[in-house]
């Protein structure tokens, strides 16, 4: 005798199968852009510029070459240091400020929370003048240091907000055990937190190494050719004589593998600590 699906189950399977469908067309959705950039890295600058679109056309590698004849590696090289750096300061000083203000909560830690916030609030444009000055005055202009305090202090406030967010979902006794056993803070730290929350600290680095990696204000104004990062290699194809657009795309892809390869590999980790503390 077999058994045939109740009507509301059926239901459900149906709905299940739109919302999977409906998913797959958000993300392609998404996608498209970037693929249309890829491929355009591939075809000739007439190619590119013409309108409409040319959807078929000769794959060529122009675009790449005359990318890596204009000595992309130290844009690169410039841009993964201060990327990399600043995201290894934001962390070591994220993380006590978090354990801090989630499980050893300081005296008014709610105003400590806003403070940090706050400082998201004001538009960067407004701090450039005086962050210009106080640069030039310190002889730091076109240096990569100078790029790496900057993106240490713009993605701290975030850092500490969401490792705190993190670190809330640690089980008091495991802490108190800790301190049971004799265990000080850093050993407290490094041996019982960090393991327990290092999918929420992949989730937090990645984010912050990809915020570094895009930022361009402050590269823009207070580099010039010695510390230019990967954005400010990309405007280089904008010139007046026009928009080298099948260059742009070439190396728009280049300087976009960094950030893919990163979320790749750290794509489990990524998801587990970002759903972190999403279920109670």
């Amino acid at each position: 005798m077999t058994r045939t699906a109740s009507p509301a189950r059926r239901s459900a399977g149906r709905t299940g199968a739109a919302w999977t469908v409906l998913a797959w067309l958000a993300g392609l959705l998404f996608f498209l852009p970037v693929a249309w950039m890829v491929l355009t890295g591939f075809k000739r600058e007439v190619d590119a510029a013409s309108n409409p679109p040319s959807w078929f056309f000769t794959p060529v590698l122009d675009g790449y070459r005359q990318v890596f004849d204009r000595d992309i590696t130290p844009y690169l090289l410039n841009s993964v240091m201060a990327s990399v750096l600043s995201t290894l300061l934001v962390l070591v000083l994220a993380t006590p400020a978090a354990y801090a203000l989630s499980i050893r909560p300081v005296e008014r830690w709610r105003d400590v929370l806003f403070f940090f916030i706050s400082t998201k609030m004001l538009p960067v444009v407004a701090a450039l003048l005086p962050i210009y000055l106080l640069v030039q005055d310190l002889g730091m202009l076109d240096n990569v240091w100078t790029l790496i305090v900057l993106y240490t202090a713009m993605n701290l406030p975030l850092a500490v907000w969401m490792m705190r967010s993190f670190l809330l979902e640690v089980p008091a006794a495991l802490i108190e055990a800790a301190a049971m056993d004799g265990a000080d803070l850093l050993v407290t730290i490094r041996r019982i937190l960090l393991p327990i929350v290092a999918p929420g600290l992949a989730a937090t680095a990645l984010i912050c190494f990809i915020f570094s990696w895009n930022e361009f204000f402050f590269a823009v104004n207070l580099t010039a050719t010695r510390a230019g990062t990967s954005p400010i290699f990309l405007v280089g194809f904008i010139t007046s004589e026009g928009l080298f657009l099948a260059r742009l795309c070439a190396a728009a892809t280049i300087v976009s593998l960094p950030v893919v390869l990163a979320g790749w590999i750290a794509q489990k980790q990524l998801v587990r600590g970002l759903s972190m503390g999403a279920v109670k």
